[in-house]
């Protein structure tokens, strides 16, 4: 349940009444908001007399929810603003990790090339394999901080785990909690305490309902500025690295108020499919993509199949514009 409390309760008053219900206490600019499990379908005998409004759920999607705000919450990423009213779609793009300053560099020059206004690249990699390059940690976050200086991008990266989440927060513009995190909550309440925009990607076996409430934790934080992707889950097929869920999608589009971003690239871990699946997500009228690139996917040292190259990208790019056009979507 969620409950708005009449404008004229202070922040003390809504304080104590959320102690007193067992409530987690929110504010935007209008009100003081209670929030309580989806369990509890009428308002808590403490909290008579101060109640303007109430909404009720069949499950804890409630923050997130569509039936709770009708409009797209409105994220701010650098430049662009997506969610809302707005039709832009987002694309951040770059290696999937920081290796040097030269590759960074690299990818930098060809996002400024193209007018997009975001880089990604990681930093602190969640890697399968305890053999495989774990990322240059602060160093890489460093060199991406230089690159937003210098070519004006906004950086979005990874975080691992919550040993280095404050690092991640001071460097970069949008934090991106990874697959494998999606359920590690030290970093979801650590995001719901920042005010930077978040980027959380789906689990690759978890549920839409599962998803959806991982953003709930950073709502119920205070962070209202969520963005949701899409990267493929586990399913039986072999040939591909994971399904991408574009009826998952089209679920989240209807009853959620979070933008929706997708990664064709990690759904489809081999670059030749990548330009494809792209056209396919931007036709849906998607608020964004993240797509890794490469200067030389060939020597990257991790997910190389799935990496494009710097012309492979430069020709998806153009195609994703008219697509963008056709659908009423503006690419940036």
């Amino acid at each position: 349940m969620i409950i708005h409390l009449k404008p004229s309760v202070t922040e003390e008053k809504a304080l104590e009444l959320a102690t007193l219900s067992g409530a987690i206490h929110l504010k935007d600019e209008q009100r003081q908001i209670l929030v309580t499990s989806s369990k509890i379908r009428q308002v808590p005998n403490d909290l008579y007399g101060f109640v303007d409004e109430t909404f009720l759920f069949e499950n804890d999607l409630q923050l997130a929810s569509s039936e709770y705000l009708k409009a797209k919450r409105t994220v701010q990423i650098g430049e662009v603003t997506i969610g809302g009213n707005t039709t832009n779609s987002i694309m951040i793009a770059g290696p999937c990790s920081v290796e040097s300053e030269e590759q960074i560099e690299s990818s930098a020059q060809l996002m400024k090339e193209l007018g997009i206004k975001a880089l990604r690249g990681g930093c602190f990699k969640p890697r399968t394999s305890p053999y495989s390059f774990q990322g240059l940690g602060l160093e890489g976050l460093k060199l991406l901080a230089k690159m937003r200086e210098k070519y004006d991008l906004a950086i979005v990266t990874e975080v691992r785990d919550a040993t280095h989440i404050d690092a991640v927060i001071e460097y970069t513009d949008v934090v991106q909690v990874g697959a494998k995190a999606m359920y590690d909550h030290g970093i979801l309440r650590a995001c719901g305490k920042a005010n930077k925009p978040v980027l959380l990607k789906r689990g690759f076996g978890s549920s839409l309902q599962e998803f959806a409430q991982a953003a709930e934790f950073i709502l119920s934080g205070g962070n209202t500025q969520v963005v949701l992707c899409e990267r493929g889950i586990r399913t039986f097929e072999t040939k591909t690295r994971f399904t991408l869920d574009l009826c998952g999608v089209s679920f989240l589009k209807e009853k959620t108020n979070l933008p929706v971003i997708l990664d064709p690239s990690h759904a489809m871990g081999y670059s030749y499919g990548v330009p494809d699946l792209s056209r396919a997500c931007m036709a849906m009228g998607i608020d964004g993509l993240l797509i890794e690139v490469h200067p030389n996917p060939k020597v990257a040292k991790s997910d190389a199949a799935q990496q494009l190259n710097h012309e492979e990208f430069r020709a998806l790019y153009g195609s994703l514009e008219q697509i963008g056009a056709a659908v009423g979507r503006s690419l940036t």
